[in-house]
């Protein structure tokens, strides 16, 4: 019995520190069985009150707290699941109750030293223990700053998009500003700018995923919203305006779509990989596609002759992005914006936040 005890003892303390590990150390994403399940706790009980807020602003300044809190839960899981586990090995090696083993792991864990422990064994527990605590603790201190840094980068650039793009940003007025500003033929060096950035939330959101989650300082800002904004501007350029093609433009679409499949895998989103008919699979209409025509059209903006082919090829591009950006869109309560989220599809929390 004190053998089974002690091995599940073990067991849960390796468990836990196996999910540190991958949140904090290990430099690739890894998906943690229980950091899921505090997250998707934690954001049922944030639906709760959201069910009974219709103003927007009001809803992101509650969510704004769900990632930071879900984040700072994590240590004291932690710290209860390892004193927990080292109160059933105590009790395997000792004489000692159940309340007096978990008394002993607390006060070891926490560095408090208002329990002495009898024995070789049992000592060496209790350092490693207190290792252990001081450990997840540093581990924490030193991860915040990387993950701030993070998304620093990221907001830099969803700020400086409302320049180019407006607010909530979308392709045309991106275009439309481009053509009265700077002219056509500087996109083409925009599009390296964002590759760049597509690359980076690529890693930053997969190996630190509650970066996904961390809202924008400004209610009307969102990095999904940015991201269909820039992806729509880059398709919509390709297909419909009549200037050279940009090669730029291309990679930086596919630097895109392979951002956001990844941080949808790493999530377990489902979007399908290579749909058969793209101009039915998108949720841009092309009534929509063509009221943008007209309205770039009616400004200057030169516009190739061939709709048909136009669409079909705006279609071919987007239909590699529109699933997981619609995804992302209501994964993370995204903020009123052009051909994202305001056709995201409402519904209740993806499996994906609980464990399997």
């Amino acid at each position: 019995m004190q053998l089974l005890v002690f091995s599940l003892g073990l067991g849960l303390v390796l468990g836990t520190l196996f999910s540190a590990l991958s949140t904090f150390v290990l430099p690739r994403a890894a998906r943690s069985q229980l950091n899921r399940l505090v997250f998707g706790l934690l954001r049922r009980l944030f639906e709760i009150p959201l069910h009974f807020i219709n103003d927007f602003r009001r809803r992101d300044a509650l969510m704004a707290y769900y990632a930071p809190i879900g984040l700072m839960l994590l240590l004291p899981t932690w710290y209860i699941l390892i004193s927990i586990g080292y109160a059933a090995m105590y009790w395997a090696i000792s004489d000692l109750t159940w309340s007096e083993a978990y008394k002993l792991s607390g006060s070891s864990l926490l560095t408090l030293g208002l329990f002495v422990a009898q024995g070789f064994l049992a000592n060496l527990l209790v350092f490693s223990e207190a290792t252990l605590g001081l450990i997840l603790v540093a581990l924490l201190i030193s991860y915040l700053p990387t993950m701030y840094l993070a998304f620093s980068r990221r907001e830099q650039a969803v700020n400086m998009l409302e320049v180019r793009a407006g607010n909530p940003p979308s392709a045309t007025e991106m275009v439309l500003r481009f053509h009265r500003i700077h002219g056509l033929d500087g996109l083409r060096d925009y599009w390296g700018t964002w590759e760049f950035w597509f690359s980076d939330i690529e890693e930053t959101h997969t190996v630190l995923p509650a970066l996904v989650f961390f809202r924008s300082p400004r209610p009307e800002n969102s990095w999904v919203v940015a991201a269909g904004a820039v992806l729509d501007s880059a398709s919509f350029t390709l297909a419909a305006v009549d200037i050279p093609s940009s090669a730029e433009a291309a990679l930086c679409i596919r630097a895109g779509f392979l951002a956001l499949r990844r941080i949808c895998d790493y999530f377990n989103l489902p979007y399908p990989v290579d749909p058969k008919y793209p101009h039915e699979s998108i949720s841009v209409s092309r009534e929509e596609f063509e009221e943008a025509l007209d309205l770039l059209t009616s400004e200057g903006v030169p516009i190739r002759k061939d709709r048909d082919q136009a669409w079909s090829d705006f279609a071919g591009w987007r239909v590699n992005y529109d699933s997981t950006l619609l995804a992302l869109c209501a994964l993370t309560m995204a903020p009123p914006g052009n051909w994202s989220s305001d056709r995201a599809i409402k519904t209740k929390l993806p499996p994906l936040l609980l464990p399997k």
